[in-house]
């Protein structure tokens, strides 16, 4: 009985892996061994950056929330036990942004916990 061989598969498979390739330099676009390895690569990235970002931007927030409370006189960890303490339930994403983009809301938000 002779082999089967389903080039058809072969060939979908191969084509998947060189179109996320695309953009790719050099090499590592159009030739299957070195594309499968990048892409491959590039998937284990994004993976484990998707989580990584959550932690970036956690870090990103606190420092705002930092520089615009010490303004006010107060550290972070000082600001936040008295969000705890006066039950003001806002994130610390909200409270990036009013520190960045909106001052005179943080420093109300100050006055309340002050």
């Amino acid at each position: 009985m002779p082999r089967s061989v389903n080039s058809v598969a072969k060939r979908a498979r191969r084509k998947k892996v060189l179109k996320q390739a695309k953009g790719y330099f050099g090499r590592r676009k159009n030739v299957w061994t070195v594309a499968k390895n990048a892409v491959d690569k590039a998937m284990q990235y994004s993976y484990r950056d998707r989580r990584n970002k959550k932690r970036t931007f956690r870090a990103l927030w606190i420092t705002r929330i930092n520089a615009g409370a010490r303004e006010h006189g107060l550290s972070y960890s000082q600001f936040m036990g008295m969000l705890k303490a006066n039950d003001i339930e806002l994130n610390r994403k909200v409270l990036a942004d009013l520190a960045m983009n909106n001052p005179e809301a943080f420093k109300a938000v100050i006055e309340k916990v002050k």
